[in-house]
Formats: C-alpha cells, structure tokens, sequence
C-alpha cells in the first residue's frame, strides 16, 4: 500500500531541503562536477549516435572527449588571447568613444550639451565607470581564470567527471529508474521525460544556436572590418537564448560603433545593420526551428528570473543549476495544472456527476 499523500510531501520535501542546503554549503566543491555533468549530458546524443554506427561506448566517449580537447585547446591558443585583448581595448576606448558620442550630439542638439548640462555629466560619468569598473572586472576576471585551483579544475577535474558520466550515462539512468518507487515510477518516468525533453531543447538545441550565432557575428563583423567585432560578435550569439534580446543590444553596440568609425561611409554602416538583420531571419526561420524544434522550451522572463534568483543566492553554481531547475519547475506546474483540471476543485459539480 502506497504511503500517504502528505508522508509522500514530506520526504520529497525533506529531500528537496537537503539538496539546497548542500547546494549552498558545497557549491565550490561541486562546481566541477556540475560542470562535468553538464558537459556529459550534452555530450550523450553523440554518444548514443556513434553506438548506434557500431562503435563501443567507450570507444565513442573518447572519440568524444579527444575532439572537444582539440576544440579546447584551438580555443585558448587561438580566440581567447584575441578576445581579452579586444574586451581590454574595448574597456579602455570606452571614454572617447562617449566623448565622440557627446561631440556628435553637440553638434546637433548644442542646448542639450552645455558645461553642466545633465547629459553631458552622464556621459562623462557612464565613461569613467566603465573604464574604472569594467577594467577592474576583467583584471579580476583573468586573475581568478589563471589561478592554480582555477587551472587544475578547467584542465584535470571537469574533463575526467565528464568522461566518466558520459561513459556511464545510460547506467546511471537505468540504476535510478530501478530505484524509482514503483507505484509512481510511471507518472516519473513521464515527468522526467518532458523535463529532458524541455532541456533537449534549450540546452542542446538553443546551446548549438548560440555558438553558430556567435561564429556568425563574430566572423562577419571582423570581415567588413569593425573595430572589437569579434568581442561584439560573441556578446551577441552567446546571448541568443534570450530572442530578439542578443540582436537587439549587440545591433545597437555594433551599428552605433561602425557610426563612429565608418561615418559618412553609409555602406559599411549598412552592411553592420544588415549582418544583424540578417542574422535574425535566419536565426528565426531556418537555425531555431531546425535545431530546437517545436518542443516546449523556456519563456525568456522565465528563464531570466531563474538565472537572477539562483545566481544570487548559490552564486555561479546556481546559475549552471538554473535552466535545469527551471526546466523541471515548468514541467510540474504544467502536470499540476493538469490535475487541478481534472480534478473536483476545478471541474465542481460535474466532477460529482462523473464519479
């Protein structure tokens, strides 16, 4: 006989307790092998697909890990040394880049830029702190990335927890659904599949979007020769999983740059604009309905809050837990919605008829 329904909430919400507060105690110790697990569960389509061309488990796991170890170290010899110095020059440039912005509006709004006008100061203002603040965040930024534990961690202790999950991803799978309670293990196995399918696509599916989106800007806007492209071209793919967000900010920083570098060179400011056009329609109607498809994913204010709320009470390893968790919140409230329909609060008399 299954156990009561409020002895049932109380030991999943006893279980659900322990699990944030070893999130909140543990979360450097953990960082990793989130980490690890992320990667893993990315990682498993291709697995399964290299097992189903014939090859072992193992054997597709480490041709797995020796192609993202080559993309990996490609990436740090190639893209990262290119882009800390673009985001330092970009840091750096801020201030004249504003004071160029303050001459321009001079020039034609002259009443609006007097000495102690409240443009004028904000604009001095805004430039001064991103020089003082943003140079501090990077050098901090940097200085953390090249620490020792920092090293050790990205080099030795995130790809092993990676190549071990991912070699045994369908094991552990199945250990859990055998330790599933079995009076429930249906109603489970068909939340935990909705949840997987909702991070299917927004993990896998959304994740591949914005490293082709990121390849995209960062390559055409370095091409038509815009000052930080690449740095600008990242910023905005990797930000495509919020919609129309990425295009919108990195359209605004892109085109109002190549005003200041290519003014009066109407085609080249063109160009910039049409690259993010572009980029948008064919993000919209060709990438993400390919690649994330038509499954129920994540509502960007949705997504947004669970980053926020998670990144400032668990700090980093909260924001890595967020999508998961919002993922799985989603899909519960959707199957408790489900059965308040069903139900006698909702459907009232006719409830009563039925039974």
């Amino acid at each position: 006989m299954a156990l009561p329904e409020r002895q049932q909430l109380r030991y999943w919400g006893v279980a659900a307790a322990v699990f944030f507060v070893l999130l909140w105690y543990l979360g450097d110790v953990i960082l990793p092998f989130v980490l690890g697990g992320a990667i893993a569960y990315f990682l498993d389509p291709a697995a399964d697909r290299l097992e189903a061309w014939g090859l072992s488990r193992a054997m597709s796991t480490a041709l797995i890990m020796l192609g993202v170890a080559l993309i990996v170290i490609l990436a740090m010899l190639l893209i990262i040394p290119l882009v800390v110095d673009q985001a330092t020059a970009l840091i750096e440039v801020a201030p004249e880049l504003l004071n160029n912005l303050q001459k321009f509006v001079a020039e034609r709004f002259p009443d609006l830029t007097e000495t102690n006008s409240l443009l004028r100061r904000s604009l001095q203002s805004l430039g001064d702190a991103i020089q003082a603040r943003g140079g501090e965040l990077l050098n901090q930024v940097v200085n953390s990335a090249m620490s020792l534990i920092s090293i050790l961690m990205l080099l030795f202790i995130v790809p092993i927890v990676a190549f071990y999950l991912l070699l045994d991803w369908d094991k552990m799978v199945a250990q859990i659904d055998r330790l599933l309670p079995r009076d429930h293990a249906p109603v489970i196995r068909r939340l935990a599949h909705e949840i997987d399918g909702t991070l299917s696509s927004f993990v896998r599916g959304q994740g591949t979007v914005c490293l082709i989106m990121a390849g995209f800007y960062a390559v055409t806007l370095m091409l038509v020769g815009l000052q930080f492209g690449l740095v600008i071209g990242l910023f905005s793919g990797l930000l495509a999983f919020i919609p129309y967000i990425s295009s919108i900010l990195g359209g605004v920083v892109a085109i109002g740059l190549a005003v200041f570098q290519f003014w009066g060179d109407w085609l080249m400011i063109g160009l910039v604009a049409v690259i993010y056009i572009g980029g948008q329609i064919v993000e919209g109607n060709f990438i993400t309905p390919k690649l994330v498809g038509d499954s129920v994913g994540l509502h960007p204010v949705w997504l947004i809050l669970a980053l926020t709320a998670f990144g400032s009470v668990f700090g980093f390893v909260g924001m890595l837990i967020a999508v998961p968790v919002a993922a799985s919140i989603g899909v519960l409230a959707r199957f408790g919605v489900e059965q308040y329909m069903a139900g006698r609060l909702y459907r009232g008399l006719e409830a009563r008829e039925d039974d």
